[in-house]
């Protein structure tokens, strides 16, 4: 089920302000408890909201470098691989794609000689075949869903144009 914009205005306050409770989101939506809860629950049945854990900086733990790096894998590994990635905890995430490699993955290091070190553990992995890294010098968009759920919300919207128009 598509979210609403009550749904959409749930969202909001959840990304805006993430340590306000329950009582404070329904008293500024203007909405009853029960029913602020009842949609928290929809959306978290519905896989909308999957966590509720706090963001962390990698930079603050120490880990200022961020790379991409682009795993080609021996056909038939992919599974395995995958697998032996997620020992590794430098790697913060790594993905299935299309394109040049079959998996790509997101990196964090102390320093360059930090991630040589990450990069030549991912060579030695049974079945990499090989890798290609990028380092990411600035970030330029941060990650954020705030736009996509605002406009997924004024999709949701009845457009007041057409009701006029259907004599509705």
């Amino acid at each position: 089920m598509p979210v609403d914009e009550l749904d959409t205005r749930i969202l909001r306050l959840l990304l805006e302000q993430p340590r306000t409770s329950v009582r404070e989101y329904a008293r500024t939506l203007g909405v009853a408890r029960g029913t602020l809860q009842a949609r928290l629950d929809r959306l978290e049945r519905d896989g909308v909201i999957t966590g509720t854990a706090p963001a962390l900086s990698p930079a603050a733990l120490g880990h200022p470098v961020l790379a991409f790096v682009h795993i080609e894998v021996t056909q038939g590994h992919l599974d395995e691989v995958g697998d032996a990635l997620a020992a590794v905890p430098e790697i913060v995430e790594a993905f299935s794609i299309t394109g040049g490699g079959d998996l790509l993955t997101r990196v964090v290091a102390r320093d360059n000689a930090h991630l040589e070190d990450v990069v030549q553990k991912l060579i030695s992995l049974p079945g990499v075949v090989r890798t290609r890294t990028e380092i990411a010098l600035r970030e330029r968009v941060p990650h954020r869903l705030l736009p996509l759920v605002e406009s997924i919300g004024r999709a949701a919207r009845p457009d007041p144009r057409r009701s006029a128009d259907h004599g509705l």
